[in-house]
């Protein structure tokens, strides 16, 4: 039961955070005012509850820089990949952030100790095939190489670089602390840009206001408290290869409340995305002998 925590925590941020793009593509606001309000609203939630209960325990100096490191990358992350789906395609801008995955092993196998298991790079094989197939491989005959492109794709290494990070601050502080700390940070970060670009604070429309509070509760504070607690608790790169997860249910929910069309190839592409996700967490290196010996029994899986 320990062991299902992280992985039921993690299965209900990937649903919280589906709906981001859904609301992402109403264009209510402007994208980085989206992403300050996203922050603002959920540490003006969080700040006065950590301070109540007394839950707010700050770390030594290295991981508190380290911490506030982490909601600078977050909040460029955000803002960065909120311009591109408004400069772009929203499939285009998703599909180039959920590269994250591929960036996290990299990283991990050339500048850090922990290697990425063979099953991970089989794994993440599978599920890219998947998400190519969920998107029509038509797509990347036409991506066009702009600067909303680029800034999707730094998105995504930004994304990668704050997983890895945040694995390391949470392996020595809790979750609210880590949490309420990336936030403030987070904030006062998309607030000076946001100033200095002369963004607009205010004027929004209700529907505009209502979008930026579930942003804020739903997409980050409830999501991201539910998988920085995975994080803590498992591999890093088993988490960021299961965020792939939230394209099949942002296909799911568009099809449902913005009436978009779902194809047999999406479906298709969809379960192979979710087997790609599932050898990740197989315990032993893939073979066909396992392959056959897994079809015969549950085994149980660890982190």
């Amino acid at each position: 039961m320990t062991n299902a925590k992280p992985r039921l925590a993690l299965a209900f941020g990937i649903l919280c955070i589906s709906i981001f793009p859904i609301l992402v593509k109403l264009r209510l606001t402007p994208g980085l005012i989206s992403a300050f309000y996203r922050m603002a609203i959920s540490l003006t939630i969080l700040l006065p509850y950590v301070l109540i209960t007394k839950k707010l325990k700050l770390p030594n100096k290295k991981i508190l820089i380290l911490a506030l490191l982490c909601g600078v990358l977050f909040a460029s992350d955000v803002a960065v990949w909120n311009i591109a789906i408004q400069n772009s395609s929203a499939t285009q801008a998703s599909l180039l952030v959920n590269l994250a995955p591929l960036w996290v092993g990299i990283i991990s196998y050339v500048f850090l100790n922990t290697k990425p298991a063979t099953n991970f790079w089989i794994g993440t094989t599978v599920a890219l095939f998947g998400m190519a197939m969920l998107v029509g491989f038509k797509f990347f005959l036409e991506l066009d190489f702009d600067t909303a492109f680029l800034l999707a794709v730094l998105a995504g290494v930004l994304y990668s670089v704050y997983l890895l990070m945040s694995k390391k601050v949470l392996s020595q502080m809790d979750v609210l602390s880590f949490m309420t700390i990336s936030l403030l940070s987070s904030t006062v970060f998309l607030g000076v840009v946001c100033a200095l670009l002369d963004e607009p604070f205010f004027g929004f429309s209700d529907a505009g206001w209502f979008v930026l509070c579930i942003q804020a509760v739903v997409c980050q504070l409830i999501a991201w408290l539910s998988i920085s607690y995975a994080t803590q608790h498992m591999r890093t790169t088993r988490v960021s290869l299961s965020l792939l997860g939230q394209a099949v249910l942002t296909s799911l929910l568009a099809w449902f409340f913005l009436e978009e069309q779902i194809t047999l190839n999406m479906i298709i592409g969809g379960l192979i995305l979710l087997l790609g996700i599932r050898i990740t967490f197989y315990t032993k290196t893939l073979s066909i002998k396992n392959i056959v010996k897994n079809t015969k029994e549950d085994i149980p899986l660890q982190d």
